[in-house]
């Protein structure tokens, strides 16, 4: 599912006031981080998750996997944080066409 520039405006702002759920070590994108990302996108469909002080290109390639791994879109990536969103099997977030 790719999102819509309005649809992605949308959850930035969502997004905004929120804090990460889940930080991504050093060891990377292991089973249990997968497990709980999962677990909080179920939850809230929206959340910011942290990612370690590397390199831009290896926090990117993090993200991806993260996003493959769970099924989820990337929204946003600003420094260390990003944005990630999964609609869940009953919407709570009302998305713009």
């Amino acid at each position: 599912m790719a999102l819509s520039a309005k649809q992605r405006k949308q959850l930035k702002a969502l997004a905004h006031h929120r804090k990460p759920v889940v930080q991504v070590g050093n060891a990377g994108v292991t089973a249990p981080v997968v497990r709980e990302i999962t677990l909080a996108l179920e939850a809230h469909e929206l959340l910011k998750i942290r990612l370690p002080g590397v390199e831009r290109d290896a926090r990117h390639a993090l993200l991806q996997q993260v996003c493959e791994a769970t099924g989820a879109e990337a929204v946003q990536e600003i420094g260390r944080i990003a944005v990630i969103y999964r609609r869940a099997k009953k919407p709570r977030l009302k998305l713009p066409e």
